[in-house]
């Protein structure tokens, strides 16, 4: 006989999720499709083996970082929304609005959106059927979303199952890579290449993003304190071991030019390694890896629009929780739904482009919200994170850097995406005075 699940009496909401759960959320929320990709785009910008692998440890270091000061600020602040609370608390609604609006119609959607088209795109090729990739895509969001309106406990078993595939896929490649490819030769020169590091590190960054989204379902975790910190922690190095061991090996394969040329680099490597069967293989696991990501950002993301409901500052619906399964449904199926439509418009791609620009900006704001926290409250129990202040300020720098070098390389789609996040503006002045007048 088991124990009745734990209600939290403010939301509604079980607490079901454990630290195992929050640690496969973690990594979900970061392996997509694109480290089966990346590495080459990587390559592009800087020619010697060291500094491929570099980029992707130092993209790593800097995501380790900010994963401690997201440990701190969960065992501060263990509520539902994650992210967003702390924005909210430290920066005040409008910039906590701001956010869930970009999450909504930019940051999650459209890589959802683009991410479904990828699922469909390999599932349509592995298996030789006709069916359109939007249809089959739309398939995937509305199935997860179904799965995820059945409460918590079924969407995070599905996100744990699909995310214990996705690590036994990139093992394959990383194994059959290593032990069946002949090395690929070497450039003999090691030229410096300063700036291109720092052009590298755009699309590592946005390879490593995604381990935030674990702090969103904090109000469903039995002890997020304690299982939200080290989930953060096992999550984040977790993932750092398995796309070094991509990097290197796809170094290792086709060497830094061949890499650098490769469209389809772990298709390259594994056909290499085993032939067409190889190919193959690693198209099945990208398909599996790219639905793990969806069912990981269906679990997550509606939680924040959850959230800013229950502050009354979205439609009051997308606050209800279903008295059957205590998730909130109107929230799942509203994130569904958006996905959807991106898919079906075919704009994912242009979307998709200004994500970056737009989300390491409250990745920033999140950092110096730990600032803001431990002055109000210097002394606080729990996880606290090591060197502060300077280690949140190098993380605070880092996302602001990246900004700036997504702005500088691509400026028309930055400011694209700026102007959609100041659409939201307006809204949220609506709804504050919606807020007001109910008050």
């Amino acid at each position: 006989m088991t124990d009745a699940p734990k209600i939290d009496a403010a939301t509604g909401l079980a607490r079901k999720l454990g630290l195992f759960d929050a640690t496969m959320i973690v990594m979900g929320g970061i392996i997509g499709s694109g480290i089966f990709v990346n590495p080459a785009e990587v390559a592009r910008h800087v020619a010697t083996p060291s500094l491929i692998v570099g980029a992707w440890l130092i993209g790593g270091a800097v995501a380790l970082i900010g994963a401690l000061v997201y440990a701190e600020l969960a065992a501060r602040r263990p509520e539902v929304g994650g992210q967003y609370a702390y924005i909210r608390d430290a920066w005040g609604p409008v910039p906590a609005f701001l956010y869930g609006w970009g999450l909504l119609l930019v940051i999650q959607s459209g890589g959802m959106a683009a991410v479904a088209i990828t699922f469909a795109r390999y599932a349509t090729e592995l298996t030789g059927t006709a069916l359109p990739e939007a249809g089959l895509a739309v398939a995937a969001l509305a199935a997860l979303t179904a799965i995820n309106c059945m409460g918590v406990r079924s969407g995070s078993n599905v996100q744990s199952f699909l995310m214990l595939l996705k690590i036994a896929a990139i093992a394959m490649l990383v194994g059959a890579g290593f032990l069946f490819a002949p090395a690929a030769p070497m450039p003999r020169t090691a030229p410096a290449e300063p700036l291109g590091l720092l052009a590298a590190l755009t699309p590592v960054m946005f390879a490593y993003g995604g381990w935030q989204t674990a702090s969103f379902v904090a109000g469903e975790m039995r002890d997020p304190r304690r299982d939200l910190a080290r989930g953060l922690l096992l999550g984040v190095a977790g993932v750092i071991l398995l796309y070094a061991a991509v990097a290197f090996v796809c170094v290792h394969a086709l060497g830094p030019e061949g890499l650098a040329s490769s469209a389809t680099p772990a298709s390259d490597v594994m056909r290499v390694a085993l032939g067409p069967r190889g190919a193959q293989l690693i198209a099945l696991g990208i398909a599996i890896s790219a639905l793990g990501f969806l069912s990981q950002s269906m679990l997550t993301a509606p939680r924040v629009y959850f959230a800013m409901a229950e502050d009354r500052l979205f439609f009051e619906r997308v606050a209800t929780v279903s008295p059957r399964t205590r998730v909130p449904t109107v929230a799942i199926l509203l994130q569904g739904a958006v996905a959807i439509v991106i898919a079906l418009s075919g704009a994912y791609g242009q979307i998709l482009s200004y994500v970056v620009s737009v989300d390491f900006i409250f990745f920033g704001l999140t950092g110096a919200a730990l600032i803001v926290f431990r002055r109000r409250q210097p002394e606080s129990e729990g996880f606290r994170v090591p060197l502060h202040p300077w280690s949140t300020l190098l993380f605070v720098a880092a996302c602001w850097i990246i900004v700036a070098a997504t702005v500088a390389s691509h400026p028309v789609n930055s400011l694209i995406g700026f102007g959609i996040l100041a659409l939201g503006i307006p809204a949220c002045l609506y709804w504050r005075r919606k807020q007001k007048a109910g008050a």
